[in-house]
């Protein structure tokens, strides 16, 4: 019995002795950076300067966490800058901050350009891309900055991107897997074909033509619509507005973000997300 007990205490030792001899990792950010990119985000970019601070705390963490799990890789030019990697980071959790469980955890690389690319697939000059196989989004850095300096455009081509890899994502067997609320998915499905018909008949002049190129497309122009031109959004198109504001989780017109007003609720009574 004592001869057990000897031989206990010396394993548990063995095993303080060696836990204690593990470095314990430094953060992956350390504090000069976090506040590097605290920076660049109160200074480039509209969204995150209209949070409110505790919300702005969980947007900086949620920046951090993107910039940590993907993979930058400059194409033509080097390095890529902290501020690239912040920036883009930042329109990824822009189009995800209602959805705190999705991180667009299928595409592990984001491809930068310094400008619009030439792809030998398609023959023609790109802004950027998503390619699922590859699992990555592509984007030209110089309209990525055009689309945060002009706000007021609806041309955003990093909420464009993003949006294709969310609604990709929403599709994917991982752990992002079939994220958006149901009835609300299945509204905008109906609504879709009916706007498409619209935009190429000239009757929805609000949007850009290239809206009505396909589903796909339509969804991605209509995110930078819901983000850059919300109010004349909301104002002409509500029950689209609002269906777009429910599989996102989120509405821009109100400080409170994830808050919903109550007309909204009409479209998807005890459903809607709050």
């Amino acid at each position: 019995m004592a001869f057990s007990l000897a031989i206990f205490l010396v394993l548990l030792i063995g095993f303080a002795v060696f836990y204690r001899s593990i470095p314990t990792p430094k953060p992956l950010y350390p504090l000069v950076k976090v506040r590097e990119i605290e920076n660049i985000l109160a200074k480039y970019f509209p969204y995150y300067q209209q949070l409110l601070l505790p919300q702005k705390k969980e947007f900086l963490k949620r920046v951090m966490q993107f910039m940590q799990q993907k993979q930058f890789i400059p194409r033509g030019f080097k390095p890529v800058t902290l501020e690239m990697q912040a920036m883009i980071a930042a329109s990824a959790v822009q189009l995800t901050f209602g959805l705190p469980e999705v991180s667009l955890a299928h595409f592990k690389r984001i491809l930068i350009y310094a400008d619009d690319y030439y792809s030998t697939i398609t023959r023609k000059y790109h802004r950027g891309e998503v390619n699922p196989r590859l699992q990555a989004i592509v984007l030209s850095w110089k309209r990525f900055v055009e689309g945060y300096a002009d706000v007021p455009s609806g041309r955003n081509v990093g909420l464009h991107e993003m949006a294709h890899a969310l609604e990709l994502e929403n599709m994917i067997e991982n752990e992002d897997y079939q994220f958006f609320p149901t009835e609300a998915q299945q509204c905008w499905k109906g609504l879709v074909p009916y706007y498409i018909e619209k935009i190429k008949r000239g009757e929805a002049s609000f949007f850009r033509d290239y809206a009505a190129t396909n589903a796909q497309e339509f969804f991605a122009v209509t995110v930078e619509y819901f983000f850059e031109n919300t109010v004349e959004f909301e104002r002409q198109h509500p029950e689209l507005f609002y269906t777009l504001a429910t599989l996102l989780n989120q509405n821009p017109l109100v400080n409170a973000i994830f808050l919903y007003p109550a007309s909204s609720r009409a479209y998807f009574g005890s459903r809607l997300i709050t």
